[in-house]
């Protein structure tokens, strides 16, 4: 799309009023950065952007990123119908992003240059191939649509097969990946139910899917990870972050708006974010100094969105992630004490645990049933790369407590709970469960031994 933006900062004055850029007068700080830093961003005429959670494009036709710099404002690549989704390499001086070169292409990964060149195809097929990013060793992070949804996947810049990330019945996203390694993602909370986006967190092979936290409430999505570790999001009250120390949302108090969160952080603790007035009308990229009551403008563009802005500067390289998967066709999975849980059990009340799967029409499948000792610890083996759910029963054969969600375990994966629904944060006890105490060998969950009923079902 031709960019017809107002460039704020690069104004010696701010001639433009606020009534015209549509920011209300509580909320704006007139006066421009004198030393705004270099990004990109995507310009389109509509962001629609949870059109993902129904594997549909979040993006008007034209899109188009644009690079930011003392220069000006230029398109990043030329000869494109579609560009978005940028995303900067560590040393700050290659760019990931998704592409059409016509019209009727399906959307594919290029990386280019920031110096400029030709952009080089990183995917291949006739699948739509969205929202890369950077991973260690010169691997990338993505979503494909596959069968009508989006599936995470990564695949080295050399080439190669991708390996798929994500196992569940619905919509993934990748959004960021940490400092420690793992990809933070979103997705519909419950997972397979369409219903809220939420965000989560997988190791780069695709083992150790959790929720980032256990307080699932209202939508959170659009997560990034800034300079002090918190993780600040989007959510239905406005933006909000997960600190390392508190396992819950906290609310940021902010200028009034809607806000696409996708914040980028500058070198002066500054938050370069898309945000748009309560009257709904385009988002417009705003510099904020958090705990400050204003608002600064940065970029808006002429009856069009700016959204997903991206610094381009160099930074840290991810933890790398050993993959610790074993050449095994299923996974073990380890619970040493169920009734470490955010809901209350009553002592003794758990006397077993089921594991369903879903078939191919998406309805629960029961896989098999194992005791749950007086501990409330639990060992398992179970199918590997396939959507899993568990339910706690008492001893009568009553649902305690059905997991809403799914998850999943990677072929040859390890895996041990501190408890079913603890927080990621919580601390097991230090003792042997009882269950290795009368066995090493897991219970056979794989679907091999499972009754045709399917119990609560």
């Amino acid at each position: 799309m031709a960019s017809r933006f107002i460039l704020i900062p690069a104004l010696s004055a701010c001639v433009l009023s606020l009534c015209l850029l549509g920011l209300p007068k509580t909320a704006v700080k007139a006066s421009p950065d004198a030393d705004p830093p270099s990004f990109l961003y995507t310009a389109t005429k509509h962001y629609e952007l949870l059109a993902w959670m129904h594997g549909a494009d979040r993006f008007a036709f034209g899109a188009t990123i644009f690079v930011r710099d003392v220069q000006g404002n230029h398109p990043l690549v030329s000869n494109f119908a579609m560009s978005a989704d940028s995303a900067v390499s560590f040393d700050g001086q290659r760019v990931l992003f998704s592409g059409k070169r016509k019209p009727e292409d399906p959307w594919q990964i290029w990386e280019v240059a920031l110096a400029g060149g030709e952009p080089r195809r990183i995917t291949s097929g006739s699948q739509d191939c969205i929202r890369p990013l950077y991973l260690p060793e010169d691997r990338v992070v993505y979503a494909r649509r596959t069968a009508g949804r989006f599936v995470i996947e990564a695949v080295s810049l050399a080439g190669g097969n991708p390996l798929p990330l994500t196992y569940g019945p619905t919509n993934f996203l990748p959004t960021d990946v940490l400092r420690d390694g793992r990809i933070l993602f979103e997705a519909a909370y419950p997972l397979g139910a369409e219903a809220v986006p939420e965000i989560y967190t997988v190791y780069s092979d695709g083992s150790g899917v959790e929720s980032y936290r256990c307080d699932h409430g209202t939508a959170r999505h659009s997560g990034r990870q800034v300079r002090s570790g918190d993780i600040v999001l989007a959510s239905t009250h406005g933006l909000a972050r997960f600190t390392s120390s508190q396992a819950q949302e906290v609310s940021i108090s902010a200028p009034g708006g809607e806000y696409a969160g996708e914040v980028a952080e500058t070198a002066t603790g500054d938050w370069l974010l898309p945000w748009r007035s309560e009257t709904k009308g385009p988002f417009q990229l705003m510099l904020w100094t958090p705990g400050s009551s204003a608002l600064r403008p940065a970029v808006a563009e002429q009856d069009a969105d700016a959204v997903q802005p991206t610094l381009v500067s160099e930074h840290a390289l991810p933890n790398r992630h050993p993959s610790g998967l074993h050449e095994w066709p299923n996974a073990n999975l380890l619970c040493l004490n169920a009734y470490t849980s955010k809901y209350p059990f009553a002592a003794g009340s758990i006397h077993s645990v089921r594991l369903y799967t879903r078939d191919e029409a998406g309805h629960p499948r029961l896989l098999g049933t194992a005791p749950v000792e007086r501990d409330g610890s639990f060992f398992a083996q179970v199918p590997s790369e396939q959507p899993l759910q568990i339910e706690l029963l008492d001893e009568a054969g009553k649902t305690l407590k059905h997991e809403s969600g799914f998850f999943w375990m990677r072929r040859g994966e390890q895996r041990a709970c501190v408890g079913c629904h603890a927080g990621p944060e919580t601390s097991p006890e230090n003792a042997v469960p009882m269950v290795l105490l009368k066995s090493t060998t897991p219970a056979d969950m794989t679907g091999a031994s499972a009754q045709n009923a399917a119990g609560g079902h």
